[in-house]
């Protein structure tokens, strides 16, 4: 065509369109025949200058994309402009590459038939558009993983607790109780994954430098998965050189978590063989030694294909795996930034059908057997040094069920615990008891946590510092680090167990009882304290009979109250109800007559059914002080 041909070496069109060289210029006819290209050409799909005149731009198209792209400069044809189409084009190496081109209808502009296209590349635009689909299924499959995951415990809970009201044999209830136990269990480990790689991915996790030994660590870790191994049939051993028989300084509850993980799996996906750890050194200089751990199994192995991909999160190698197994498709993301944040490194090899082995290599430094000594000594002095019988603790928790659980380890550790149900209830109890340590809850009605603490730290001292420890459901980065900037001492995550606790209070903030009574508390005590004038008008002053009431109240009372504590556990209020009026008249004869006017309350309310809610606090604080007003009495006794 003369006139396309004449149109291209136009200067203006040269000025206009070729000279900022950022996009590739193409100039065809509307059979495709290309009568122009500019230089980007060879910088973006490796063809010299004019080497691509003449030929036919259809003829570089992806062959199974040929035909949409024909439609399209069909419909261009009859416009002036036309944007944004894409399609990928052959490039010098034989590759393709994603093009998007604008179009304009030189027939419109100068009576030509032809294009003037204008070329960007967007390779990388549609490389990022499939990472981002691909991620975005990758996390909507994990949240189908986690939905199946959570729901499945939540399901064995629901339903061995709808068992326990049948009223179950002593067999029944213990196997009803492991069940619930171990639902709670695995409930547990998939919030703590995803936690973990929370941590982690803020950078807010913290490794230990503590002395160990692999030969006290691996036998012990790998007795918990013999059983299962033993069901499968499988062959679970290990061994270890006797050159690691060292002390090594890190971090073990890392190591353990990392190998838990790993063997874990490797139990999960074999059905039938064997599964190997093998622990050795790689290296060793200078005092540190770098200790190869590997992990084999003859499972199910992994496609070539998602090796690449087994490490990322929310990923498993197949969909079907995770509805065959079950996991959270998180354990190898944690695993793998575990090593590599110890300076490590793990590989894996895999076949299909054979078997995997995933290899761990992780540097630490060689310590003295008197470093683990020194350990456990100090361990076993700070555990038994511990009293915490006389601690006092301000429980602050609008949940009835967190409440009870709360308190009832509290009590069993026999601290002296108040309640309150949101963060005003709880800025009162302060101002008049110095506590030893608050429980803070953060979502309360009325005032929250994060209010409550606030209000406190403004306090005088030395109110304003009493270690206030946050009981939060929240614990992203973004939760724990508002908990501290607001003044909190530290926080827990729930679900939390007792050790759990323990831990936090004595071991983590060092929290010990002290002996100290508000006016408040003095006031309390001299409200429940007993009178004993009344048995002294009755039997005219004889102390062998006083005595003898005070020894019956003294040995009957502790059983009832437990008995009234476990119906109000069971929800058992008419039974709660029949104990409270039981306990009346003892107290009565005791000149209990605050404690005789808390159990009338309680023996109404159980008996009406109204404000049961509030039943769990005005029974563990009636036990309490009866338990205190015994202690006393006692002393008459002497």
């Amino acid at each position: 065509m003369k006139d396309l041909e004449h149109y291209t070496k136009k200067g203006y069109f040269y000025e206009a369109v070729v000279e900022d060289g950022s996009d590739i210029i193409f100039i065809v006819d509307y059979s495709g025949k290309i009568y122009y290209h500019n230089a980007s050409v060879r910088e973006t799909l490796g063809y010299r200058s004019n080497s691509l005149i003449s030929k036919n731009f259809f003829d570089y198209i992806l062959p199974e994309t040929l035909k949409a792209l024909r439609a399209s400069f069909a419909k261009s044809q009859k416009r002036a402009y036309t944007e944004k189409v894409e399609f990928q084009f052959l490039c010098k190496d034989g590759s393709y590459r994603f093009l998007e081109f604008n179009a304009i209808n030189l027939k419109f502009k100068d009576n030509i038939n032809g294009f003037i296209l204008d070329c960007r590349d967007i390779t990388q635009r549609k490389r990022d558009a499939e990472e981002l689909l691909r991620l975005q299924k990758a996390k909507e499959q994990f949240l189908a993983n986690i939905s199946h995951e959570i729901r499945t415990p939540i399901n064995g809970i629901a339903g061995m607790a709808s068992l326990l009201r049948q009223k179950p044999s002593p067999e029944e209830l213990e196997i009803y109780l492991n069940a619930i136990r171990h639902s709670a269990e695995n409930l547990k480990v998939i919030i703590n994954d995803i936690l973990d790689l929370a941590s982690i991915e803020s950078g807010k996790l913290r490794f230990e430098k503590i002395a160990f030994n692999i030969k006290d660590l691996l036998p012990s870790l790998l007795s918990t998965f013999a059983y299962h191994a033993q069901e499968k049939k499988i062959n679970l051993q290990h061994i270890i050189d006797g050159k690691l028989n060292k002390i090594l300084i890190g971090d073990p509850v890392r190591l353990n978590q990392i190998l838990i993980n790993l063997v874990s799996n490797a139990v999960k996906f074999t059905q039938h063989g064997s599964i190997n750890v093998n622990c050795d050194i790689l290296n060793e200089k200078a005092g540190q030694c770098w200790v190869r751990i590997e992990v084999s199994d003859t499972g199910a192995g992994i496609p070539p294909e998602k090796l690449m991909t087994i490490f990322e999160s929310f990923s498993q190698a197949d969909e079907s795996v995770t509805r065959k197994y079950g996991g959270t498709g998180l354990g190898l993301t944690i695993v793998k930034q575990l090593v590599e944040l110890q300076n490590g490194i793990i590989e894996v090899k895999s076949e299909e059908h054979v078997g995997s082995t995933f290899t761990v290599i992780i540097p630490y430094l060689i310590g003295k057997p008197k470093e683990i000594a020194k350990m456990e000594a100090k361990t076993k002095k700070d555990i038994k040094n511990i009293k915490v019988g006389n601690l006092s603790v301000l429980l602050v928790e609008d949940n009835d069920i967190n409440r009870l659980y709360a308190k009832s380890i509290l009590k069993l550790w026999k601290c002296h615990t108040e309640t309150a149900e949101n963060g005003l209830v709880a800025i009162e109890k302060v101002k008049s008891t110095l506590f030893d340590v608050i429980l803070m809850d953060i979502q309360m009605p009325v005032m929250d946590g994060y209010e409550a603490t606030h209000a406190i730290r403004h306090m005088e001292p030395p109110y304003c510092d009493i270690p206030i420890v946050a009981l939060t459901a929240n614990a992203t980065k973004a939760d724990v680090e508002k908990c501290l900037s607001i003044g909190m001492s530290d926080y827990l995550p729930k679900p939390f167990t007792p050790e759990d606790l323990y831990n936090k209070l004595f071991d983590d903030l060092k929290i010990r009882p002290t002996k100290r009574e508000s006016k408040k508390e003095e006031e309390v005590i001299k409200k429940i304290s007993y009178d004993l004038n009344y048995l002294r008008e009755v039997s005219g002053n004889n102390k062998e009979f006083i005595q003898e009431m005070v020894q019956t109240f003294v040995t009957t009372i502790p059983k009832v109250l437990d008995e009234m504590q476990e119906s109000m556990k069971a929800k058992d209020w008419d039974k709660v109800s029949g104990l409270a009026h039981q306990i009346k008249p003892s107290l009565t004869l005791m000149g209990l007559s605050e404690l005789k006017n808390n159990v009338v309350l309680i023996e109404q309310q159980c008996k009406a059914k109204t404000k049961l809610s509030e039943i769990p606090d005005m029974v563990f604080g009636f036990s309490y002080h009866c338990e205190n007003a015994i202690a006393e009495l006692k002393k008459e006794l002497v």
